[in-house]
């Protein structure tokens, strides 16, 4: 039995492979009221009959103005967090996990009313200008992303990760590049992640199964400004004491900056190794990972736990099949007899 395809417990969550589902947008809730719809239903149904041990959600956001478009998804009505329980009765049908990421935009919530940072600066000339956040708006920030994770609790979500990367809000004020603040949420790296805190102790008042962070652990910044891997090694630790149960390491997005070395197969996966390294919890991969026999390598050795599949999934949602054949894994099951004919 490959690794990669065998059960695993991690952070108190049971999974039958080590392959999740990484959130990504889709852009789909044409209503802009951010209610699942049909398609979400049809593109998640599909990864869990693929054997997909874990589904993690798009980015939802936990209000309206901290939705990237108006085209994502929200938590923070009932009306969302109905549909929600309806999907995750669904997938559970099926046989797979499913989490929920809550997120909130920041400067980069293209379609808001009133965008919202850390510091007043826009995250390129093709975004509007932020207003800075009052200590009071923070506030209410924390208590949604709170009021969010209650309602994902009530859905029966196996996990909750929070955004804190690829320049959304919480990256926003983790980093130096985009937070200018000279108050409790500014300055040193211990007070800009005192919001992070918060938020995770506001989910966790709500919430009582296993809770991640994806974190962005570069920036790619060449100003000199960027939090370094020792900066992100600390803060892993600080999770890691606020009890979070994984990072699911990611890098990029606080700016329009690109990687400084080439591009490969797991270009990222090295910052998770060096996460690893630091912390005594759990920590995922992402990126260019459609190799099953690079993801075998991986977790063989050690460099991280769990495998983050995005792009190769909506290439094809037979991915897992096919990584079976690769690896020589007669484990592997079909979601039932009749998938089971495709194999002979």
């Amino acid at each position: 039995m490959s690794l990669l395809l065998s059960k695993a417990n991690i952070g108190g969550l049971n999974l039958k492979n080590r392959v999740v589902m990484s959130p990504m947008c889709m852009y789909e809730v044409k209503n802009e009221d951010g209610i699942l719809t049909p398609f979400h239903f049809a593109h998640y149904g599909m990864r869990a009959i693929s054997q997909v041990g874990l589904i993690i959600t798009e980015s939802t956001a936990v209000e309206p103005d901290g939705r990237i478009t108006k085209n994502d998804l929200g938590l923070w009505n009932d009306q969302q967090a109905d549909k929600l329980k309806s999907l995750v009765n669904s997938i559970h049908y099926l046989g797979s996990k499913i989490g929920i990421q809550l997120n909130h935009a920041g400067r980069k919530a293209s379609d808001a009313n009133y965008p919202v940072a850390p510091s007043s600066f826009e995250f390129s000339s093709h975004y509007r200008t932020p207003n800075e956040l009052t200590i009071s708006q923070i506030k209410q920030i924390v208590q949604n992303f709170g009021t969010a994770a209650k309602r994902a609790a009530n859905s029966g979500a196996d996990m909750v990760e929070i955004h804190g990367a690829h320049g959304y809000l919480l990256h926003q004020f983790l980093s130096a590049v985009s937070n200018k603040r000279d108050d409790e949420y500014g300055g040193s790296l211990e007070k800009r992640y005192r919001i992070v805190r918060e938020v995770i102790e506001a989910v966790r008042a709500n919430y009582n199964g296993p809770i991640w962070i994806r974190l962005s652990l570069s920036d790619y910044d060449t100003t000199g400004t960027q939090n370094t891997i020792s900066d992100w090694q600390q803060i892993g630790r600080w999770l890691e004491a606020s009890g979070i149960d994984l990072i699911d390491a990611s890098t990029g997005g606080l700016t329009d900056a690109s990687p400084d070395f080439p591009i490969h197969d797991g270009y990222q996966t090295k910052f998770a190794t060096a996460m690893k390294q630091a912390v005594n919890i759990p920590v995922s991969t992402v990126g260019l990972l459609d190799n099953p026999g690079l993801c075998e390598y991986i977790l063989q050795n050690n460099q991280a736990d769990l495998i983050m599949e995005g792009r190769a999934f909506l290439r094809n949602t037979n991915w897992l099949s096919d990584a079976a054949k690769y690896l020589h894994d007669k484990n592997f099951k079909e979601f039932n007899d009749s998938y089971s004919r495709g194999q002979n």
